[in-house]
């Protein structure tokens, strides 16, 4: 969805700028992908004006335009002259959709392009370059570039496809005024063309003919809005319609009058009917396609395109006005099948506001006879025009037992007052009901999500409450494990709470639970276990050069669709080798026993014999353990299974460690509480060149010295270099606080280098 910046400001009173105006909407969830400000040409006045030596046409005129220094630019206008005031589009400006760059013509540099007014968007004139009145001031701008905002609209925010619509969420936020419009309501004119419905799927159409009309083109304000976020105006009736559409989010549609034989008629195509849409392309259509069409055959699909015959041109001299409500799911459907999508179809599909026809009808009609002239001679409404039916009972109380966030009771009143709601809060159950445009707003829930959004995350506490008001502890449990496998160098992962069903049926045989609308492709199942999400970071990291790893992840499952069938577990997973590099041993590759003693030390104190019967089918066969009580298993340990290991693209040996269910984990008490940082640790590599009888840990304690962050520092190698030196190679670990920048990494790196090599008597070994 695009809009310009002058347009907003006829529905918000504001002195906010565009980048304020931006942020705004992506922090109340209508995210800004672009944000557009464009230069704008100036006047200029040409002070020389001589021909150029290697054209018979082009001109070098030398320009004034208010920066004290003279411009050269090679024009071929043929109005060219000293003293003329123009249009000067500098390096930078776009014109007609391309940036203006200096460069050579003919051998000539031009540094800019003096400019026609159909180049400016003004008119269509493009016989020379724009003659500006003696009176402009040279170097002012001579349009207003416009401020074009480019946002993504999420399919359940159908109201932001209208600039009105977005006015109205921005004035919720405090940062500006709503200006209400006063929309005209439908004015129906008798006369000899009526409308004739004969499908449920379009519940209301209005049709307005307007006779005697001249084609010209649309006034500068909306030409050069739709020009700005991309639609090439073509003329004051096929404009309006443009207009209406981005502005209030009403789709129409413009017909010949004098292509259309009869009556307007809404029904469904005939098996086989073809339809040949505006730009000459034939569709085969089913009983499923809606048309519109008149006594001779289709005149447009309903909903998604015009079609050739009677379509708006030049020589049109009278006109029909269509503004309708279309079922979302017949549109969409349609669209689909075809291969079409237009900004009708983009909001039809969606769902639009249904009370709109009537208003948008009329909005269209102002526009075009204000610059084509013309007489209604009929005015037609088929069908029940759609009223509000979304009532809902809200409770105030549900907004803390939904997010735990505590708004006081006359705030959320007035955010759902400044959305557009209608609110009778004269109970304790609220009467609330939404806007028509807001056809998402379906159930209470959706109303809690408006009333966060606009009362900001960001002052949202970092602790929130329970109903009962008290600070939501954390599940004690849970810490102590994650506390326990903190300590054994295990890295806490955390992954989506989806599964992919072609890997999870390679990896147990439970109960895979499909989601009916998955976001992705590979996430198409609630997961039955946490291994999936780990055996992927697994495999990501090793492709990235990161083999050696040491992750668990403790999160809910899923035992099947339905409410509370879910439960609790932990998974560990080491990959590559057991320790990093060291000068005093030899690493070795990790191995089943090492997820072993990860489950010993949480079950301390508990009896247990092992079990290898009943492998599951992520284990291989030969290096599997159950962790048996009786005849109740309480976890199991194995290597991956080398099939499951190539489906998941992992070349290194992997170990698994799974407890299926937390609650057979033991409960215990930890006193150390753990701070765990949100950035990744970063690793880096010395060597230095020291004395023979320096000891390592002077190193080791020098470089430590030089900054907090710096956690942990292992020697990985030494050896005598003769001659009363040796050379020592370590490995530190840095543990950023914020978001660290490489000039800031390599800051710290030089200074480690300067201290050691100062207080050591030792220097940096480069080979």
């Amino acid at each position: 969805m695009k809009w310009t910046y002058d347009w907003l400001m006829e529905y918000l009173k504001t002195n906010a700028s565009a980048d304020d105006i931006a942020n705004t909407l992506t922090r109340i969830g209508l995210e800004v992908e672009d944000l557009q400000s464009p230069k704008s040409p100036v006047a200029a006045r040409i002070v020389e004006c001589t021909p150029h030596e290697n054209s018979d046409h082009l001109h070098v005129l030398r320009v004034d335009d208010g920066t004290g220094v003279l411009r050269q630019v090679v024009c071929g206008a043929p109005n060219a002259r000293v003293g003329l005031i123009s249009a000067l589009a500098t390096p930078g400006c776009i014109i007609d959709g391309n940036e203006i760059t200096s460069g050579k013509l003919r051998g000539v540099l031009s540094d800019g392009m003096m400019c026609s007014a159909r180049e400016l968007g003004i008119s269509d004139d493009h016989s020379g370059i724009i003659e500006l009145p003696e009176n402009t001031k040279i170097g002012s701008d001579v349009v207003n570039s416009k401020i074009v905002f480019d946002a993504g609209i999420t399919p359940n925010r159908p109201d932001y496809l209208a600039v009105r619509g977005i006015a109205r969420d921005l004035s919720a936020t405090g940062i500006g005024q709503y200006i209400e419009h006063t929309d005209k309501e439908f004015i129906p004119v008798d006369g000899s063309r009526h409308v004739i419905l004969q499908t449920d799927k379009c519940p209301t159409y209005k049709m307005i003919e307007l006779r005697n009309i001249t084609i010209n083109p649309s006034n500068l304000k909306i030409a050069s809005r739709l020009k700005a976020i991309g639609i090439n105006p073509k003329n004051a009736p096929i404009d309006a319609t443009n207009y209406v559409c981005f502005d209030i989010g009403q789709p129409m549609h413009c017909f010949d009058a004098d292509e259309v034989n009869g009556n307007i008629i809404v029904r469904m195509a005939e098996p086989d009917e073809k339809f040949t849409d505006l730009f000459g392309n034939e569709h085969t259509l089913t009983e499923n396609d809606m048309v519109i069409a008149d006594e001779t055959g289709i005149l447009a699909l309903a909903g998604v395109i015009g079609g050739a015959r009677a379509a708006t041109t030049e020589k049109t001299k009278n006109i029909i006005l269509e503004s309708a409500y279309f079922d979302p799911v017949s549109v969409r459907k349609s669209a689909k099948r075809l291969g079409l999508s237009t900004d009708a179809s983009y909001r039809y599909e969606r769902g639009i506001d249904p009370t709109m026809t009537g208003y948008a009808a009329m909005y269209a009609l102002d526009i075009i006879t204000a610059q084509c002239g013309g007489v209604v001679t009929s005015a037609f409404a088929a069908g029940t025009d759609i009223t509000a039916s979304t009532v809902l009972k809200y409770n105030p109380d549900l907004c803390m037992k939904k997010t735990g966030i505590d708004i006081a009771q006359d705030i959320q009143r007035d955010i759902l007052v400044a959305l557009g709601y209608q609110v009778d809060y004269k109970n304790k159950d609220w009467v609330v009901v939404p806007m028509p445009a807001r056809v998402d707003v379906k159930i209470p829930e959706t109303i809690v999500a408006d009333l966060i959004r606009i009362y900001g995350y960001e002052n949202i506490a970092t602790s929130c409450k329970h109903t009962t008001g008290t600070a939501r502890p954390h599940n004690e449990h849970e810490i102590n494990i994650k506390h326990t496998l903190v300590a054994r160098g295990l890295n806490e992962c955390r992954s989506f709470g989806f599964g992919n069903s072609k890997i999870e049926q390679i990896l147990s045989d439970k109960e895979i639970v499909k989601i009916a609308n998955p976001i992705t492709a590979d996430l198409d199942t609630l997961r039955n276990g946490l291994l999936y999400g780990l055996l992927t970071a697994v495999s990501n990291n090793e492709k990235r050069g990161y083999p050696n790893l040491a992750l668990f992840e403790l999160g809910t499952v899923f035992d099947g669709s339905m409410p509370k069938q879910q439960h609790t577990s932990v998974c560990i997973v080491r990959s590559g080798l057991n320790a990093p590099r060291h000068w005093s041993k030899r690493n070795r590759d990790i191995d089943i026993y090492d997820v072993k003693a990860d489950l010993i030390s949480l079950f301390k104190g508990q009896n247990f014999t092992i079990s290898t019967e009943n492998t599951p089918l992520w284990a291989h066969p030969y290096r599997y353990g159950a962790l048996m009580q009786g005849k109740k298993k309480i976890a199991e340990f194995g290597q991956l299974h080398p099939s499951v290991a190539k489906k998941m693209h992992i070349k290194n040996n992997v170990v698994i460690a799974i407890v299926d269910n937390i609650l057979n984990i033991p409960k215990a008490k930890y006193t150390k509480n753990i701070t765990l940082s949100e950035y990744q640790p970063i690793t880096r590599d010395f060597a230095f060149i020291t004395d023979s009888d320096m000891p390592a840990d002077k190193l080791i304690s020098v470089a430590k010295s030089v900054d907090n962050r710096i956690t942990n520092i292992v020697v990985f190698d030494a050896f005598d270099m003769g001659d009363g030196q040796k050379s020592i190679a370590f490995t530190i670990t840095i543990q950023p606080t914020d978001n660290m920048s490489d000039v800031a990494l390599q800051e710290l790196q030089t200074n480690i280098i300067n201290v050691v090599e100062n207080k050591c008597n030792a220097r940096i070994r480069d080979k």
